[in-house]
């Protein structure tokens, strides 16, 4: 198997493996889904861990918060990827799936207009008909139920704030992950202690089995997609990176319509159609000027040089 081709496979399971997450969580929906969170880091830090420490790469995380901007950024980075956790595993449990897919749809929108914030950078035409399509669906839908659809834009938010911060991160992304649960695991541990030994109620791990080693499996769950990710990331372009990450929200929309049977109207209906009109439009000027890029690298290469 070719190198980009064991890129795209995966890619093509690490977002698998997210889409279906919203069933894992749906098994863990008796928890406290602030419990959930406090596993889902714990768990996560010590596979992590795990994977540095065999690999030789522990001092990575040490060399990530020895100055005060790099640690800073990943304190930043860390809240805005366990509010972004905390947000998906509620929204499942409240029975909002849908409205969560739809985040993650919005999500690479969202992040053009961070980049437009942030960077200053300056939209194209198939990024300017996108940005318009996703508002006018997210009106519409806020229309329609009275409210906006908050689960949406804060996993969206959260998720483009977190990359947004990620750029400026030096660190290679499973250090700076393992650096981040490792700063959120203080409070992980400080509230399982507390539920397990303290006043508030609570405390599943240890008295349900089946609960428990579900719980204990979230840290594989939630390394095992970023490590495929990584993979990916270093052999295949980003444009084709961009249209398969699609098939995670769209995993997930599925479980939430078709297995949680989760409310899915004409006004849903058009929403969903509005993003995937304009996500359609956005991917396909991305991966056009992906291709582009890579035949302008490689015509470069072939010309002869005096």
């Amino acid at each position: 198997m070719s190198e980009t081709k064991a890129g795209i496979a995966a890619m093509i399971g690490a977002c698998m493996i997210w889409g279906l997450s919203p069933l894992y969580y749906k098994l863990v929906a008796e928890v406290d889904p602030v419990e959930v969170l406090a596993h889902r880091t714990w768990w996560s830090l010590v596979f992590f861990a795990g994977v540095l420490a065999v690999r030789g790469r522990l001092g990575g995380v040490a060399r990530a918060l020895r100055t005060p901007r790099s640690a800073g950024l990943l304190v930043i980075s860390a809240v805005m990827i366990s509010a972004n956790w905390f947000l998906f595993i509620l929204s499942i449990q409240i029975e909002h799936a849908t409205e969560a897919s739809l985040g993650y749809y919005i999500f690479p929108l969202m992040a053009v207009l961070l980049g437009v914030v942030a960077y200053g950078e300056r939209l194209d035409r198939a990024a300017a008909v996108a940005v318009t399509l996703a508002t006018l669906a997210v009106a519409l839908l806020a229309i329609r139920e009275g409210r906006l659809p908050w689960v949406s834009l804060i996993i969206a938010s959260t998720f483009a704030l977190y990359g947004l911060v990620k750029k400026r991160v030096r660190e290679d992304g499973m250090t700076s992950v393992t650096t981040e649960v490792l700063i959120l695991s203080p409070l992980a541990l400080g509230w399982l202690a507390a539920i397990h030994f303290g006043p508030v109620e609570g405390g599943v791990f240890g008295n349900d089995l089946r609960l428990s080693l579900l719980l204990a499996a979230s840290g594989p769950l939630t390394a095992l997609p970023l490590i495929l990710f990584s993979h990916a990331s270093q052999r295949v372009p980003l444009g084709t990176i961009g249209l398969i990450q699609y098939l995670n929200p769209t995993l997930q929309f599925l479980c939430a319509t078709l297995v949680f049977r989760e409310p899915f109207g004409p006004v849903q209906a058009v929403t969903f159609a509005l993003i995937w009109t304009a996500l359609a439009i956005f991917g396909g000027a991305r991966f056009a000027q992906d291709r582009r890029r890579r035949r302008a690298v490689s015509s470069s290469a072939t010309v002869p040089h005096t």
